[in-house]
């Protein structure tokens, strides 16, 4: 035994034993697995699966039907608020327009009634006996009462009488059997 164990430390001293590197565990691997054939699609099953394919198809084309169809309604809608925010606007500007038409109509009248009131009465009933009625209803309608009473006491009395009736259908808005009547030119009644 002695032999041996010097045997083996004389193989010590000899050549130093070299570290191997360690080695990887081998990890088995599984057989990679053979495609089985598949199993053969039954003629039911098939026209299912084709069935179930042209379903998704239609649905595919209504939804993009739909899709194409909302788009058109944004674009519709858009369009309508666009136009009618321009009419809008349109709708204003004529309200503004007829507005200054009417205050220049007014100021018209009013410029006229400041010369029939500044005039003496017998002359100016002298010029309303030969006006026309409408003319000579928006003039008294818009005199002070005090010079209207001055200037219909110097009319003819006939044209005064028609003009009373009419300035009172006028103000009232009724005839003489109380049925309601359109008023004249849209202005206010009452003079003042």
């Amino acid at each position: 035994m002695v032999a041996a164990a010097n045997a083996a430390s004389s193989d010590q001293t000899r050549e130093p034993v070299k570290p191997t590197a360690p080695q990887k565990p081998v990890v088995p691997t599984a057989p990679s697995p053979v495609p089985d054939n598949p199993s053969p699609v039954s003629d039911s099953e098939r026209a299912l699966l084709q069935d179930l394919r042209q379903r998704r198809q239609e649905l595919d084309a209504r939804a993009a039907a739909l899709k194409t169809r909302e788009s058109m309604l944004v674009a519709a809608e858009q369009k309508l608020s666009a136009r009618l925010t321009q009419l809008e606007a349109l709708q204003k500007k004529l309200e503004g327009l007829d507005a200054a038409q009417q205050a220049k109509e007014e100021a018209g009248w009013q410029g006229l009634v400041k010369l029939y009131e500044v005039m003496k009465p017998k002359d100016a009933a002298t010029i309303f006996n030969d006006l026309s009625m409408p003319v000579l209803l928006q003039l008294m309608d818009r005199m002070k009462d005090a010079k209207a009473a001055l200037v219909m006491a110097a009319m003819n009395t006939d044209k005064a009488r028609d003009v009373t009736a009419q300035l009172a259908r006028m103000r009232t808005g009724r005839d003489a059997s109380g049925a309601p009547v359109a008023r004249l030119n849209g202005n206010p009644a009452g003079g003042g």
